[in-house]
């Protein structure tokens, strides 16, 4: 199994430039911002889960099944879904 795979990444000329002025090889220096990019994000959604907005902590606190509960009945969403546009799926 590879440990690496090759990937075809569009990016402006500009942009391309701008990281051949400081790494020669792109590759290294695409890994990096990716692995950067990653670790940001996960950081933000901890954070998020850490501290929710205020809508999202009522729900959280109600419960899942206070939430699920909630919802409407199957028969109540009749007529929400034209039947005839796909496929039933059960």
């Amino acid at each position: 199994m590879p440990t690496s795979e090759r990937v075809t990444v569009t990016l402006p000329a500009g942009l391309v430039r701008a990281v051949d002025r400081l790494e020669k090889n792109r590759s290294t220096f695409l890994q990096e911002a990716a692995r950067r990019q990653l670790e940001r994000r996960r950081t933000l959604l901890e954070r998020s889960l850490r501290s929710p907005h205020p809508e999202t902590a009522e729900l959280a606190e109600a419960g899942f099944q206070d939430w699920a509960s909630s919802l409407p009945q199957e028969e109540d969403t009749a007529g929400l879904v034209d039947l005839r546009a796909g496929r039933e799926v059960r």
